[in-house]
């Protein structure tokens, strides 16, 4: 039969395409695509060869397993072939499959060993005399890597069998994986490293079981599931059953599913596969499907295999949890607290079994780490009812008018300045007073029982006042009345006029109450206390800059910034004079001014590692208390202060007789205060 021109081509487009693939998988541990993907382009040259048999290749994918084992690992041939299996991605997959099964066998209903089907990296341990021997990747399904170095540092391998009398030689197979929460811990740490992450759990598997170094293994944490048996010789214990062998390998200490079960029939199969696709979000680990396995070893010998999968078993796939798309923008949201979160704007995909058209990108760093820019296909990944997030760009398909993201200066909703302080990962609008997107947060924060104490005004009642435009800021609290708050639903008149009465009753507060209520960034009670007794009055504190803030006991560069941040921004300024306008007030009181510390006008130097202070908070309180801080120790440097591994400023120190100081020493210094000018110049 004469093939067509076109078909000819897009087969050997497929099979370049999934060679490519496969390397990057396999061979690199750079995946390009996501599974479902992969699946797909696996699934149009499957279907493609069995319309036109000639075509069918001895080197074509679909005639082998996996990719050739990496050249940097000695390579392994497995005694019996490591074979992938076929995916059922629908429930007359699974049909058909149960159809064949029992008209090969002749019965009429089958027994079945179902496991769910781990997401991980395929492993074959071998065992001689009951001794842990080596291990290997599957490789291309014959040859793999020779990983036994690595694989010794997992703990839930076992390095030696239980069974008393074991057999000659046992080749158990499984998955190496990663658990949810380590993967979680993982990547974390690599953030904090500054390092690669990885997409998923099987990457990250992947990527630390194929270390040179097994050194780099042993301290990733990475796990062992056994699902069957390769091969054994001169065995002591029989077994009939699939079922039985995975309780065998329970008692020999390997990990195996705890949640396999035996079922019959196809009603209990496909039950199965939704007991499990249930409980998906909550098991410790990734699955991305189900395996079904003719129970009866016997069975399995006479269904045998094709080539390049058992015909006695076959994985329900659960739908895929990543895909590529467009994204076509991004996006800022403000949430209640003033978090500005970018969030990307997608050409819609079906991912995760729903339409995917928005995701999260975190925050301004994880775009720059994953170098995501608008224009780029990207993988998205959905799991459960997690939010959407885009995991990585599919760098190799960027067009040339790709965007590169910028974080507003100003709130896309307010207009208000966006601060990011040091060591924080998130941007935040200045006007928490002020802007739309925070308004309940901070009407609740300001009513709160520890701020203002405003009984009544509860979550419900925020929501309706905010949601209905009668208030806008804290300050219209206090232009509401009783037949306002009456028309709202469920408040009654007498319900009204109590939340007007504890309103009015609020106007008279304390002025660390009212610093508290504000709700500033940072600023809890006791700092507002700190706050309020170190100022006295709030004209005093609205006018701080960072240096006078950081005098305040236990305020820091970044509270004081912060604090300054808020006072800054026209928009809350305009709101705490309202509240003042609307009858809100305290008693305050002039502070006097202190004398000035005896660091005043001194330069010092610092050098080692302080126990307590970092050396920006250090420099921060010299500079607070009006001292000035020099990199070099010359004749003009009146202190140096030392610390931890200090080094060659201590030693010109001691030359040139200047003082040195350890962090107690540097704080007492900085508390001591001057008596009076005319004692500083008899005593400089």
């Amino acid at each position: 039969m004469q093939v067509p021109a076109d078909i000819v081509q897009r087969v050997r487009a497929l099979r370049e395409e999934i060679d490519q693939h496969s390397y990057r998988y396999y061979v690199l541990d750079q995946p390009s695509i996501p599974d479902s993907e992969y699946d797909q382009l696996f699934r149009d040259l499957l279907e493609l060869e069995a319309r036109y048999p000639d075509l069918v290749v001895p080197e074509s994918p679909s005639q082998r397993v996996g990719a050739t084992a990496a050249s940097e690992f000695a390579q392994v041939t497995h005694r019996a072939p490591m074979l992938s299996l076929n995916n059922a991605f629908e429930d007359d997959d699974v049909l058909a499959f149960d159809r064949r099964v029992r008209e090969a066998l002749g019965v009429a209903e089958i027994e079945y060993a179902a496991e769910p089907k781990f997401d991980g990296l395929a492993i074959s341990l071998t065992y001689e005399d009951g001794r842990f021997a080596g291990g290997a990747t599957r490789g291309d399904g014959y040859t793999g890597e020779d990983v036994t170095a690595n694989l010794r540092s997992i703990r839930a391998i076992p390095l030696r069998l239980a069974d008393a009398s074991p057999p000659r030689l046992l080749e158990v197979r499984g998955e190496v994986i990663m658990l949810k929460r380590d993967f979680e811990a993982l990547n974390a740490q690599q953030r904090a490293r500054n390092e690669k992450t990885f997409a998923n759990p099987r990457n990250a598997a992947a990527g630390s079981l194929r270390q040179l170094d097994p050194r780099v293994t042993a301290q990733r944490a990475l796990t062992f599931f056994a699902y069957g048996i390769g091969g054994a010789e001169e065995a002591s214990v029989v077994l009939d059953l699939h079922s039985q062998l995975l309780d065998y390998l329970a008692a020999q200490r390997f990990r195996v599913a705890p949640e396999r079960r035996v079922v019959h029939g196809v009603a209990e199969l496909l039950r199965y596969y939704q007991d499990i696709g249930a409980q998906r979000e909550r098991l410790p680990y990734e699955i991305d499907g189900v395996v079904y396995k003719v129970n009866h070893l016997r069975d399995q010998e006479r269904l045998g295999f094709v080539a390049r999968a058992p015909r006695f078993a076959i994985a329900h796939k659960y739908p895929a949890q990543e895909a590529v798309t467009d994204l076509l923008g991004i996006e800022v949201q403000v949430g209640r607290t003033g978090a500005l979160t970018p969030v990307a704007r997608l050409k819609p995909v079906f991912v995760g079994g729903v339409t995917v058209t928005n995701a999260t990108l975190h925050n301004e760093d994880e775009i720059r780490r994953k170098d995501i820019r608008i224009g780029d296909q990207v993988i998205v990944r959905r799991a459960g009812d997690v939010i959407p997030e885009v995991v990585a760009v599919v760098a190799n398909r960027r067009p040339p008018n790709a965007r590169e993201f910028v974080m507003p200066e100003r709130c896309p909703v307010c207009g208000s300045v966006v601060q990011r302080l040091a060591g924080e990962a998130v941007a935040r609008c200045t006007a928490g007073l002020y802007c739309a997107a925070q308004r309940k947060q901070a009407l609740l924060h300001f009513a709160s029982r520890r701020a203002m104490d405003i009984e009544g005004v509860g979550e419900k009642l925020a929501d309706q006042l905010v949601d209905h435009g009668v208030v806008r800021d804290p300050s219209d609290l206090y232009r509401l009345d009783v037949k306002r708050l009456a028309g709202l639903e469920r408040m009654a008149e007498r319900s009204a006029a109590n939340v007007m009465a504890a309103i009015e009753a609020s106007k008279h507060t304390t002025f660390p109450r009212f610093v508290y209520a504000l709700g500033i960034r940072n600023v809890g009670e006791a700092t507002a206390k700190d706050l309020a007794r170190h100022f006295g009055t709030l004209d005093a504190l609205m006018a701080a800059g960072i240096t006078d803030l950081l005098g305040v006991p236990d305020v820091g560069p970044v509270v004081a910034t912060s604090i300054a941040g808020f006072f800054s921004e026209p928009h809350n300024r305009a709101v705490v004079q309202a509240l003042r306008e609307q009858g809100v007030h305290w008693e305050e009181r002039e502070v006097p001014q202190a004398p000035r510390s005896m660091a005043s006008g001194r330069t010092f130097v610092l050098t080692g590692v302080l126990p307590n202070l970092s050396r920006e908070e250090a420099a921060a309180r010299i500079e607070a208390a009006g001292g000035k801080v020099s990199g070099s120790v010359s004749r003009r440097t009146d202190y140096v202060v030392v610390g931890k591994d200090s080094g060659s400023k201590r030693e010109k120190a001691r030359e040139l007789d200047i003082p040195i100081l350890d962090e107690g020493a540097l704080i007492a210094l900085l508390t001591e205060r001057q008596r009076n000018d005319a004692q500083t110049e008899k005593n400089p």
